[in-house]
């Protein structure tokens, strides 16, 4: 959680709410903190009733673009810190009966040009929440996953000046071969198009946390939640339910 956010919320003054700061990462960060939640809670052997995964990362650029370094990256926050904290407190969840909400993505039931990396990750997501639900179903434990459709306006994950960082910084480490096939004018025209994405979607971020709220308290959550808009949604549902070579004709141009 970022230095604003953690006062903004201690600024609440909640007795019910406490902020730690917490790297997913870090397995002993993790433990830290399932340390730090067992000694809050009033009886630990009763467990804790829900996790909500929502650390992530995102970036851009297609493949040939995208150094291992960046893959590696993005999947270390992405998937292995949902993976990560999931087991680490699964303990607490399975005695509370409990819920686990997954964070994924719309990209993580259809892929899209330039985001491989976030791609991968989300999709990992997805099947690690549809296994852990199998698991925990004869458990009594829930597990939800929402897929967000394109927040990125509402959450400033990118800014103009933090995406021409990016295309400098990615421009600049490619290899000579790479640069010379595809040339600066085709590299800026992805970069713009990222832009132009950037800079569009919902501004609202209500339908997320009505999700997650949903998730953790409803008697029968659902699988999976889709807040996004309409036109999202209908991309999301012919991607994954017709013919790859259907969606293929009308959305790879």
């Amino acid at each position: 959680m970022c230095h604003d956010g953690v006062k903004e919320l201690d600024s609440l003054n909640s007795d019910r709410l406490r902020t730690v700061q917490l790297n997913v990462c870090s397995s002993e960060e993790v433990e830290k903190v399932v340390e730090i939640v067992c000694s809050s809670l009033k009886d630990p052997e009763k467990g804790m009733w829900g996790l909500v995964n929502n650390a992530g990362i995102s970036t851009f650029g297609e493949v040939e673009f995208t150094s291992m370094e960046t893959y590696k990256e993005v999947a270390e926050v992405n998937l292995w810190g949902t993976v990560r904290m999931t087991k680490s407190f699964l303990p607490l969840i399975r005695r509370a009966k409990g819920r686990v909400v997954n964070i994924s993505s719309m990209l993580g039931r259809m892929a899209n040009p330039a985001r491989s990396p976030y791609c991968i990750t989300k999709f990992g997501v997805e099947a690690f929440s549809d296994c852990l639900r199998y698991e925990m179903y004869p458990l009594g434990v829930k597990v939800s996953v929402v897929e967000p459709g394109n927040f990125i306006v509402a959450t400033s994950l990118y800014s103009p000046e933090s995406i021409q960082a990016i295309a400098k910084k990615m421009w600049d480490e490619l290899p000579e071969v790479v640069r010379k096939d595809y040339g600066k004018k085709y590299f800026d025209e992805k970069i713009a198009r990222m832009e132009t994405y950037c800079s569009t979607g919902s501004t609202d971020t209500s339908p997320v946390i009505e999700a997650v709220t949903h998730a953790l308290t409803a008697t029968t959550p659902y699988t999976r939640y889709h807040p996004m808009d309409y036109y999202w949604w209908l991309r999301m549902q012919i991607m994954t339910h017709l013919p790859g070579a259907i969606s293929d004709m009308i959305y790879i141009r």
